[in-house]
C-alpha cells in the first residue's frame, strides 16, 4: 500500500486525549479498576461479550460492539468485531484530512484507546486440552484489533497487559497519552501477537508432525519453520564477562530455571543461571534424592543418597557425599537438589561458600539458616519443573535444534553388553549405572569415577580422553582404587583405560564402537576388570 500523496501532509499528534475506548479482554485482572477510571473521565466505552457484561454489572456505562456494527455476535462468538465500523475507528490516521473525511462519510467514530488481550491459547494447551478445544482458542478478532491499533499508534494507544493500566489512568489525569507512550505500547502489542502466533504455530507443527519418523526420515519430526518468543524477565548486571550485556527472557510455557522464584540473596547473574541449569540437569537425572555441585558448567560433585533414609536426611547425605567429591572445587559452586532442601542440608551448606542453591522447595528452617548468609541465592523451582522437549543452540546465522539426551530403553544395564571380566554384582551395577548417568552432565571428553553412589573423581573438557582419565584419577587420589568408571564415548586407544586400571578402577562402562575395541578389551582382560559396552555415547559440548 502506498502512502498518502505528498500534497496531504500528516499533522503532528503528540498528546492524544482519550475520549473513546474499545475493551475486549480474556484476562480480566484489574478490568474494573481501569473501566471505573475511564467512566469517571467521561470516556465512551465500547466492549464485547463477557467483558461488556462485567463492566455493565459494575454500574459503568458501556456500549456493546454489536450496537456499533449493527450486527449481533455470530457463529458462537467467532465474529464480533470484524467490521468496518470497528476497524475504521482503529485504523483511521487522524493526521490526514482524507481519513477524517472518510470517517464522516460513513458515520464511523475513531478510537483513542484499545484494551485487548487474547484468548488463553498457551494455557489451554498446558491444561492438556486436545483437538477442537485448542483450536477454539485461536483468536482471530483479537490479533486483528491489536495489530490495527499498534500500526496506528500515532493516534491510538493499544494496551495488551493489565500491567499498563496505571499508565493509562495517569494519562487520563494528564490530558492524554503521549506519542512516546503509544510507541512503547505498540512495540509491546506486536510482541504479544508474535508470541501468540508462535505458540499457535508450534502447537500445529507438533500436531502434524510425523509420529512414525525414523532414522531415515528424522527431519519429519521437526517443523519447517521455528519461531521462538520470550518475555523479558530481567536485565542482568552483565553477561559472561563484565563488558558484555545480558538479559533473561522467559518462555511463555516454561517450567524451568527461568521461572524459579528467588527467596533470598543477590540478583542472579548470567553465569549463575548457566551453572544452575547445568546443576539441575545433573541432579534431575536421578530418581533417588540427589545433589549436584557445578562450577563453570561442569560437575565437581554428584551423589545420590543411600536407601532407607527419609527425604530430609537423604538430601542432606546426598549433599555431604557430593561435596566430598572435590571440596576445593566446590568452593563458590552452584548446588542443585532434586528434593526439598532440609534444615540438616542447610546446616552443612551454611558452612560452605556457595553462590546458588536451587531446589523444588526449601523447608522454612532451611530458609532461615541460609538467609543468615547475605549473598547466597536461594531459588525455588516452579511446580512441575520440566525441561523443554527440544534443545536449541544459536550458531552464527542460524539455530541448531535437537531432542534431549535422556536415559530411555536399553541405555541402562539391562541392555549393556558384558565384554570383559565377570558379570558385576548388584552393588557394582548400581555404581556403574550411577556413573553412566552422572557422566552425561560432564563436558566432553568426560571420565567419571564413582563409588557407593557418589562421584569420586571427574575428568572433563579435555581435548583427548587420556588426559581426562589422568584428571579424574588425580582428583580422586587414593579414592580411585576400588571405584568404577564411566566414559561418555569410546576409548580410541588402550592408553586412557590403562590409566584407570593402574589407579585401581574395578569396573568400566563405555559405549564401545572404536576401531581399536579389541585392543581396549585386551587391556581390560589382562587386568582382569569388568567392562560393559552400552552402544550409546553421551557427548556434552
Amino acid at each position: 500500500m502506498s502512502a498518502p500523496k505528498i500534497t496531504e501532509a500528516r499533522r503532528e499528534r503528540n498528546q492524544v486525549a482519550i475520549r473513546r475506548a474499545l475493551i475486549s479482554v480474556s484476562d480480566k485482572t484489574d478490568l474494573l479498576k481501569l473501566a471505573t477510571a475511564l467512566g469517571k473521565a467521561g470516556v465512551e466505552i465500547v466492549s464485547t461479550g463477557s467483558t461488556a457484561a462485567q463492566i455493565r454489572d459494575a454500574g459503568i456505562a458501556v456500549t456493546e460492539a454489536s450496537e456499533v456494527t449493527g450486527f449481533p455476535e455470530m457463529l458462537d462468538g467467532r465474529v464480533k468485531t470484524l467490521h468496518p465500523a470497528i476497524h475504521g475507528g482503529l485504523l483511521a490516521d487522524l493526521r490526514l484530512e482524507s481519513h477524517e473525511k472518510a470517517l464522516g462519510e460513513f458515520g464511523i467514530k475513531p478510537f483513542d484507546l484499545v484494551v485487548v488481550n487474547l484468548y488463553p491459547f498457551a494455557e489451554t494447551v498446558a491444561s492438556g486440552a486436545q483437538g477442537d478445544d485448542v483450536v477454539e482458542q485461536v483468536d482471530i478478532g483479537g490479533p486483528a484489533m491489536v495489530r490495527a491499533s499498534a500500526k496506528n499508534h500515532a493516534n491510538v494507544a493499544i494496551v495488551v497487559s493489565p500491567n499498563n493500566y496505571d499508565g493509562i489512568i495517569t494519562a487520563l489525569e494528564n490530558g492524554g497519552t503521549t506519542l512516546e507512550q503509544r510507541r512503547k505500547l505498540a512495540a509491546e502489542a506486536f510482541a504479544h501477537t508474535a508470541e501468540y502466533d508462535a505458540n499457535v504455530a508450534a502447537w500445529f507443527a507438533q500436531e502434524t508432525a510425523t509420529e512414525t519418523a525414523n532414522a531415515t526420515d528424522a527431519a519429519a519430526e521437526f517443523p519447517a519453520s521455528l519461531e521462538l518468543t520470550g518475555n523479558l524477565e530481567a536485565t542482568l548486571r552483565y553477561g559472561e564477562n563484565s563488558h558484555q550485556q545480558a538479559a533473561l527472557y522467559q518462555l511463555p510455557d516454561g517450567r524451568g530455571i527461568a521461572q524459579a522464584t528467588q527467596l533470598h540473596g543477590k540478583a542472579m547473574s548470567y553465569n549463575n543461571y548457566v551453572d544452575a541449569d547445568a546443576a539441575l540437569r545433573a541432579a534431575y537425572d536421578f530418581d533417588a534424592p540427589a545433589v549436584a555441585i557445578i562450577k563453570h558448567a561442569n560437575p565437581c560433585g554428584i551423589a545420590v543418597a543411600p536407601a532407607g533414609l527419609d527425604d530430609a536426611a537423604a538430601i542432606a547425605e546426598a549433599h555431604r557425599r557430593a561435596h566430598a567429591t572435590d571440596p576445593v572445587s566446590a568452593f563458590g559452586g552452584v548446588v542443585a537438589a532434586n528434593r526439598e532442601v532440609s534444615a540438616e542440608m542447610a546446616a552443612t551448606l551454611s558452612e560452605i561458600f556457595t553462590e546458588v542453591v536451587v531446589a523444588p522447595g526449601f523447608a522454612a528452617e532451611a530458609v532461615a539458616i541460609l538467609s543468615a548468609k547475605k549473598n547466597i541465592r536461594l531459588l525455588q523451582l516452579p511446580a512441575g519443573y520440566a525441561r523443554e522437549a527440544v534443545e536449541v543452540r544459536q550458531i552464527s546465522g542460524g539455530l541448531l535444534v535437537q531432542t534431549p539426551d535422556s536415559f530411555v530403553g536399553n541405555q541402562m544395564h539391562a541392555g549393556w553388553e558384558l565384554v570383559t571380566g565377570e558379570a558385576a554384582d548388584e552393588a557394582t551395577l548400581r555404581d556403574l549405572e550411577f556413573a553412566w548417568k552422572a557422566c552425561r552432565a560432564v563436558k566432553s571428553n568426560a571420565i567419571l569415577l564413582a563409588n557407593d553412589g557418589a562421584a569420586t573423581g571427574v575428568g572433563m573438557g579435555q581435548v583427548n580422553r587420556v588426559d581426562s582419565c589422568r584428571l579424574a584419577v588425580d582428583r580422586a587420589a587414593d579414592r580411585a582404587a576400588g571405584s568404577v568408571a564411566a566414559s561418555d564415548a569410546f576409548f580410541p586407544f588402550a592408553d586412557g583405560l590403562q590409566v584407570l586400571i593402574d589407579a585401581g578402577v574395578r569396573a568400566v562402562v563405555q559405549p564401545g564402537g572404536s576401531i581399536r575395541d579389541e585392543e581396549v578389551k585386551a587391556a581390560a582382560e589382562a587386568a582382569g576388570i569388568t567392562m560393559y559396552f552400552t552402544g550409546e555415547r553421551h557427548f556434552f559440548h
